[in-house]
């Protein structure tokens, strides 16, 4: 047999099934399943459907029911080798070498999955056995009941060096397969094997279809080499490749149970019996990347759980750095950590199903974890410092490979560091009026919003903004992006010049300065415009005040003269009054060309009316193709289709036409004597 069970379950491991229909169906989510329309024969309404947890796919229209390889055949018309192959090289699996004892070694698997079994029934009988009085005392110890122990198997290895090699021999098992299975210890400078695993709890380790492939034993003698040992690399177990409880939780997670990871062979056992039967470990390793892609195909975040101490945090670091770079749309990790000095295990039984249940609702996002960690400890005191803080973000946002998942992490670290960097009360820079403190050390820097809430916004999509203008990745009403009450300061120059802070600016964009600058030279628009300016979307903080106190001015000043020059004097007075002096200022620095006559003082009226015209549509058109392009890039990372693409391209053309037109309205000037000031 040239595709032996084992090698086609890898291959079914290493490929979800909507990934392999998704190539020819469009799917779409339902619940826990993906549905679409027949592949099979015509029709309207989906009736396809696609269970990743399961393994099948099935079709209700016509009744068709399989696997990967099943589908492969159906849609390709290939004979089953043939769709094997195709799928083993989507999945970078290496085919098996066509030899002539392909059918001996997959009998000789069969046989060490007896040889398992065997062994595993030994462990349970010794365990109920008067020589397993200890170990079972240690289970009651650790709340673990006998139906517990049945549920899981679990066992007990005796002190004896050679109980196990005896027993498995009587059976007619040989010492090569005792060992080949990791059972013995056995080597050239070693004359007689001799047992593994001794005076040890046993914990068997299963593959997805329930077979004892491996052995964890806890040991309970303090003074011993190791606390808790696993059985080595073998023919059947590849300890990064494996899950503790695989199996059981990957139906409990089908099922709608939280998919939570721990770290050891009690804790699952422990969370199980408190009710989280969807809880898996690894197999006394940090995660791996084989064991997060299980994760994956069984929950789309699943929850990993770690012992509340220094260790702890650090095997959550680990596991984001390890995760990090195969983020995808709706892929990701949460944290959540324990109390200090608790394990999962100490937790079920001090508090029980609510304790657990607290810390698991209390679970922190991956960019809360990120960081929490680059911050930890940090002082930030020097610009150089505070760039390094930014430079190491945007390494770790870089080596995301999925672009949409890239970019978003990117607008989400540029959030926070905007946060925590902006000074307070609106104060600019960072000369002893930033969130500075005194500390025993000198001046430090204290970031502000610590891990922050997880959201989005206040940064262009791709880097892409205009004049500052920024959108954010959440649909809500027209309003300001979320910035602080004062103009935003870079930590330093590297930090202002950064791609990561691009859009970040605290100068008011051109356009809205011209907005601006046109209201308050020509209150009078505000007559017949008034609605219209108090609905325009402006993106700067300071062009929202300027606005408002520009309505207020004109509600108490627009009756007193009817003279354009007078009104525009009068406003501006009230402006410098009101503490808007410095705005005013910055507003004129905005404006980068004087060739705009229509927003200038004295300009003809048509000039001024054309001009106004021409920069509320161009405003408004800018604001909308903005939405457009979060949602035309929104429905690229969920169907990276041609289609969406070139939705993609014509929303981004469009929006280079319309900085082709904001040129057009220096043209606007004829009627103010444009020409013959120039000559």
């Amino acid at each position: 047999m040239r595709f032996t069970p084992q090698f086609l379950d890898e291959l079914r491991a290493r490929l979800s099934v909507s990934e392999v229909v998704g190539k020819r169906v469009k799917l779409k989510k339902a619940g826990r399943e993906w549905k679409g329309l027949s592949p099979f024969q015509q029709e309207k309404t989906p009736s396809f459907y696609v269970n990743d947890q399961k393994g099948f796919y099935h079709d209700f229209s016509s009744g068709k029911h399989g696997d990967i390889i099943s589908f492969m055949m159906e849609t390709d018309g290939l004979p089953f080798a043939e769709a094997v192959e195709r799928l083993a090289s989507m999945a970078g699996l290496a085919l098996p070498a066509v030899t002539p004892d392909a059918a001996r070694q997959e009998q000789r698997r069969r046989t060490l999955h007896d040889v398992m079994d065997l062994a595993a029934t030994y462990f349970a009988e010794t365990l109920a056995s008067r020589v397993g009085a200890k170990a079972r005392g240690y289970l009651a110890d650790r709340a673990i009941s006998p139906a517990t122990q049945l549920q899981f198997r679990l066992g007990y290895a005796s002190p004896d060096r050679f109980a196990l090699k005896e027993h498995l021999g009587k059976l007619g098992i040989s010492v090569e397969d005792m060992v080949e299975t990791g059972l013995l210890v056995a080597g050239d400078d070693i004359p007689v094997p001799y047992d593994r695993f001794r005076d040890r709890v046993m914990f068997p380790i299963t593959d997805l279809r329930g077979r004892v492939i491996a052995f964890g034993g806890r040991a309970l003698e303090k003074d011993v080499p190791a606390k808790y040992l696993n059985s080595p690399e073998t023919p059947l177990f590849h300890k990064g490749d494996n899950l503790y409880n695989h199996q059981t939780a990957r139906k409990a997670t089908h099922d709608g149970s939280v998919l939570v990871v721990v770290e050891g062979y009690v804790d699952v056992i422990a969370m199980v019996t408190a009710g989280f039967a969807g809880s898996v470990a690894p197999l006394g390793t940090a995660l791996t990347e084989s064991q997060l892609a299980l994760l994956w195909k069984m929950a789309d975040e699943p929850i990993l759980c770690f012992d509340g101490d220094r260790a702890g945090q650090k095997a959550a670091y680990r596991a984001a750095d390890l995760a990090l770079p195969f983020l995808a749309p709706g892929k990701s990790l949460r944290f959540a950590l324990l109390p200090e000095g608790q394990d999962p295990d100490d937790l079920a039984r001090s508090g029980g199903r609510g304790a657990i249940e607290e810390v698991i609702g209390a679970a922190r996002p991956l960019a809360d974890m990120i960081w929490s960690r680059e911050l930890e400890g940090g002082n930030f005191a020097t610009p150089e410092r505070r760039a390094a803080l930014e430079a190491r973000i945007k390494e770790l946002t870089n080596g995301i490979r999925d672009e949409v998942v890239r970019r978003y992490y990117r607008d989400e670290f540029v959030e926070r560091l905007q946060r925590a960097f902006a000074p307070e009360g609106g104060r600019g820079g960072f000369g002893g009026r930033g969130n500075f403190r005194q500390g025993g050390g000198g001046r430090q820097f204290q970031p502000r919003g610590g891990a922050g809430a997880n959201r989005f916004g206040g940064q262009g999509f791709g880097g892409q903004g205009f004049g500052g203008q920024a959108f954010g990745g959440r649909r809500g009403p027209p309003g300001p992006a979320p910035l602080p009450s004062g103009p935003y300061q870079a930590a330093s120059p590297q930090l202002a010049a950064s791609p990561i802070m691009k859009g970040q600016r605290s100068a008011i964009s051109r356009r809205e300065a011209l907005i601006l600058q046109s209201l308050i030279n020509h209150p009078w628009l505000l007559h017949d415009h008034l609605e219209e300016v108090a609905a325009l979307e402006l993106a700067h903080p300071e062009a929202h005040k300027l606005r408002a106190g520009i309505i207020a001015a004109f509600a108490n000043d627009h009756h007193h003269s009817p003279d354009p020059g007078e009104l525009a004097e009068k406003m501006r007075s009230d402006l410098d009054k009101g503490g808007f002096s410095q705005v005013l200022q910055r507003v004129e620095s905005g404006i980068t060309t004087a060739a705009v006559w229509g927003a200038r003082e004295g300009a003809a009226r048509d000039d001024v009316l054309s001009t106004w015209h021409q920069l509320v549509a161009l405003h408004r058109q800018w604001h909308s193709l903005l939405r457009e392009l979060k949602d035309a890039e929104l429905a690229l990372g969920e169907d990276p289709s041609e289609a969406n693409l070139a939705w993609l391209r014509d929303v981004k053309a469009r929006i280079g036409e319309v900085d082709g037109t904001e040129a057009l309205i220096e043209g606007f000037g004829e009627l103010s004597g444009r020409f013959q000031k120039s000559v």
